[in-house]
């Protein structure tokens, strides 16, 4: 895991060896064991590692092949790296290092190098003869790499700030990306919050030279959801999960450092450490958060999962000072906006401190093992798809009613829901992970003319178009993880631990388990409560007590430290936001005060989006 950067099409030779210099310095933290650049003519690329595999200079980056005509810099871990060697084995190599191999595997396949690998990676190669840089992500989306371009220039970096750092890019915002920011607490790639600033898609790579950039997919989930033909029954199926589940973190259990363990005591995370201590020699380091309000604090159920596996754990205990000291720096940490992330910055910088360089988490048992509450509204909002033929005037009654009788956030989405022309997954879904309704981002901002198009909704249409119908749970699966997972979750663990030089790997993931999931009916998939298959899968691995308990999240208590302690704080931020042209004062100010009123409507999650923005324009000098 490091960071990355580069530039193509700069022919002030002083300049570029400058400003890569710069790029690096800005990511330093993400790879603090070396940094090092390669300049070719008018190319650029940078590297700042963190040491995991292969702790020698041999692991030294950018790194040539051994002929010297290919120049690599790579973000990520290839977990199959050791199986590729021995199918590569012409290739004279000088390290132990995963980087290496996708020199050699380069050297081989080509483009298609990518569909060999398993892992999570951004990388770029330059071929000095051809003159042409290529770039590749992972298929889930799990390293981020960003570009931007013009006619004469091409940057690239792990982060938007080292994009910025360089000098070479408007530092303005990208003003429909503030609109799905309010409404989803992230912007949806490609998009990001700056103007012509892109992220690379999951699954695809790009080629870019002198005259042209061309972009591919070579992965999709979509492709994956169809009915496998295998004829397995439930027991066959529990069998394959434990499989390809203990296989995924064997994988990633591979390190020449310490390796370490979220541990919330939820199912997904306590299911990862009892697979870790299977298999790890020693006692399995883990980590938690915990807090002195006893209804947000998951300590006991921590405490019973690192007793049972006997784990080295280390509770991370916290009062609303010791968040107000850190909140600083884990908004500096930020390198895009987004609703979340200060609790996986806490919890990587004690598990980073504790002398853990990687730890492995429970991302992604969600929405794979159908986890959350939209997978079980979506099959219940599919039997009741007659409503939405009910005339326009009838089901437009209905929802003047719940709007006037509901006093929560959940009565605004429950008459949109009443109002849609549809209640399938189109149309229903994107509501569930809505914060700020259409009629509010158009009070909060000064726009001219409508809403942007609902960047969700166009996802999943397009995941309908080309997935089976009869998996309605997989769908879902899909949608949650292009949408929430990708562009909040996995950004903001890559941002917030990286932020304190920890790896975090997501055995859950693998596409391999992903891949075989996706392909399972409805019935397998949820036959009577969430995540039952996992659990069945795992049995008796998992307490009762984990297993029954009532889903908390890995959250802290924000409603009540925003009315008190963080009240002075956000009251700042909120003005100075209400100050900028594009929102309107009265209606930012208006929502903080329906929310310190009490309004059950203004939770603080969306006052938290406005506070966060705020820091991050502030921060970043953008216009």
């Amino acid at each position: 895991m490091c960071g990355i950067n580069g530039i193509f099409g700069l022919e002030d030779q002083n300049q570029l060896d400058k400003t890569i210099v710069s790029m690096n310095r800005c990511i330093e933290h993400r790879g603090p064991d070396d940094t090092g650049t390669f300049c070719d003519h008018q190319l650029a690329m940078g590297h700042q590692r963190l040491s995991i595999l292969d702790l020698s200079e041999a692991g030294h980056q950018p790194m040539k092949s051994f002929d010297g005509r290919y120049v690599i810099v790579f973000n990520g871990e290839i977990y199959n790296y050791r199986e590729l060697k021995g199918e590569l084995i012409k290739y004279p190599y000088t390290s132990t290092t995963d980087t290496e191999v996708i020199l050699a595997a380069y050297m081989k396949w080509g483009k298609r190098c990518v569909e060999m690998l398993n892992g999570m990676f951004a990388f770029a190669i330059w071929d000095t003869n051809q003159k042409e840089l290529f770039i590749a992500r992972d298929r889930l989306g799990i390293k981020p790499l960003y570009y931007y371009k013009n006619e004469n220039l091409f940057l690239f970096s792990s982060e938007v700030r080292a994009l910025l750092e360089s000098g070479l890019i408007p530092q303005n915002i990208n003003r429909s990306a503030l609109v799905d920011y309010l409404k989803y607490q992230t912007v949806h790639a490609p998009e990001t919050m700056v103007s012509n600033v892109k992220m690379l898609m999951p699954g695809h790579y790009m080629t870019v030279t002198e005259d042209q950039t061309t972009v591919r997919k070579y992965w999709s989930l979509s492709d994956h959801v169809q009915p496998n033909d295998n004829n397995e029954g439930y027991a066959q199926i529990k069998q394959v999960v434990r499989k390809k589940l203990e296989k995924a973190v064997e994988r990633r259990m591979i390190a020449d450092v310490p390796i370490g363990a979220f541990l919330s005591g939820g199912i997904d995370s306590s299911a990862i450490v009892a697979l870790m201590s299977q298999i790890s020699p020693g006692n399995v380091k883990t980590f938690s958060v915990t807090f002195d309000e006893s209804r947000y604090s998951e300590a006991p159920y921590a405490r019973m999962i690192a007793e049972k596996f006997e784990t080295d754990h280390t509770e991370i205990r916290l009062t609303p000072d010791d968040f107000l000291n850190i909140l600083p720096e884990a908004l500096g940490a930020m390198d895009h906006p987004s609703g979340d992330g200060p609790n996986t910055y806490l919890v990587s910088k004690v598990t980073r401190e504790a002398g853990v360089k990687v730890a492995l988490s429970g991302l992604g048992g969600d929405e794979l093992f159908a986890g959350y509450r939209v997978f079980s509204q979506s099959a219940r909002l599919e039997k009741y798809r007659w409503f939405a033929d009910l005339p326009q005037g009838l089901r437009t009654w209905v929802a003047n009613i719940v709007q006037g009788v509901g006093q929560r956030t959940a009565t605004d989405k429950i008459s949109a829901l009443f109002k849609q022309p549809s209640w399938d997954l189109q149309h229903s879904y994107p509501l569930s992970r809505q914060a700020y309704m259409n009629h509010e981002v158009q009070k909060l901002l000064t726009l001219n003319g409508e809403v942007a198009e609902n960047k969700v909704q166009k996802i999943v249409q397009s995941i309908i178009e080309t997935t089976n119908s009869s998996n309605l749970l997989s769908r879902v699966s899909c949608s949650e993880i292009e949408t929430y997972m990708q562009n909040t979750l996995l950004r903001d663990t890559d941002q917030m631990s990286m932020a304190s030089a920890l790896e975090v790997r997501v055995p859950f993931l693998d596409h391999e388990l992903v891949e075989y999931l996706l392909s399972l009916s409805d019935s397998a998939k949820y036959p009577s409560s969430p995540k039952k298959l996992l659990v069945d899968a795992l049995h008796p691995l998992l307490p009762d007590e984990i297993v029954n308990r009532k889903k908390m999240g890995f959250t802290f208590p924000w409603d009540v430290w925003m009315r008190n302690e963080l009240r002075e704080q956000t009251t700042s931020s909120l003005k100075n936001l209400a100050d900028r042209s594009f929102f309107d004062a009265d209606s930012v100010m208006n929502m903080w005060n329906r929310f310190l009123e009490n309004d059950k409507r203004i939770n603080w999650a969306r006052i938290w989006i406005l506070v966060v923005l705020e820091q991050w324009l502030e921060t970043n000098n953008i216009n």
